[in-house]
């Protein structure tokens, strides 16, 4: 064979043994992409994106409050596999909510100042927020765009946003009449419990403890139906709880990464 021959057919072999090379390490790539859970972050009414500014946490995608009314989460939760679900105020009730409808596609919870009912009901004693603090909400959230009435301390991203009034009538819509308590009970309480056993990734609970939009008694509440749930709770009336304590949301949410690669 003639040395030119001989080169071609050596470049030939090592040509054809890198590209096998190549596929091996994208394929092993999609797989380590398929078996590491996404993290899908579902912000609360009229919130702003800078409202996790301060968080550090690796994530997929994250969720306006206009998002989770048109449909989104559902789409996606639809097509994904495993998902760590990282919820604040009303993106807390929608992540109960999504938790509820795919228990066997969640491999974590973070509930900021969470509930699956906002809205008080005086005859059963659910502690929710009052008709007349949603108001002060909408009309706060109108003069200010959150600054000074919600408190923003001086060097946080403002967590609010003033939206587009039509969305923010659906947002409101949206927290008066979602309940989602019957749905968890379903899915983790003790009717479900054969089905539930061998579910356990990790929750977190965050609640402030004397937040006024979120009682801290949902949050007990909350434990009751997720037992393996870590509570904390954050001195204080704050419940833009992301700008206040990113650093323990971002250690909750790498925990519940943790847990689910090991796994």
């Amino acid at each position: 064979m003639a040395d030119g021959d001989y080169e071609r057919g050596r470049g030939r072999e090592i040509g054809e043994i890198a590209a096998k090379l190549k596929r091996l390490a994208e394929a092993r790539r999609t797989a380590a992409c398929a078996a590491s859970p996404q993290v899908f972050v579902l912000n609360g009414w009229a919130a702003s994106p800078h409202a996790w500014d301060l968080c550090r946490f690796a994530r997929t995608r994250l969720f306006s409050y206009v998002d989770q009314l048109d449909g989104l989460p559902e789409e996606a939760m639809a097509a994904a596999g495993r998902v760590v679900l990282a919820g604040w105020s009303m993106g807390g009730s929608s992540a109960l909510r999504l938790a509820a409808r795919w228990p066997e596609k969640i491999a974590g919870l973070v509930l900021i100042a969470a509930t699956p009912r906002m809205m008080e009901e005086k005859g059963t004693g659910w502690r929710g927020m009052s008709p007349r603090r949603l108001e002060a909400l909408r009309y706060g959230l109108a003069i200010t765009r959150g600054e000074g009435f919600f408190g923003v301390p001086d060097g946080k991203p403002n967590p609010y946003l003033a939206d587009d009034p039509g969305n923010l009538e659906r947002g409101l819509k949206y927290l008066l009449e979602t309940d989602v308590r019957q749905s968890l009970e379903q899915a983790y309480g003790h009717a479900a419990a054969g089905r539930v056993a061998a579910w356990s990734p990790p929750v977190h609970i965050f609640q402030s403890e004397r937040d006024g939009i979120v009682r801290p008694e949902n949050a007990a509440w909350l434990k009751k139906v997720f037992p393996q749930a870590a509570v904390t709770m954050v001195p204080g009336a704050e419940h833009a709880l992301p700008i206040f304590i990113p650093e323990e949301i971002d250690e909750a949410v790498d925990a519940c990464l943790a847990v689910a690669k090991k796994g």
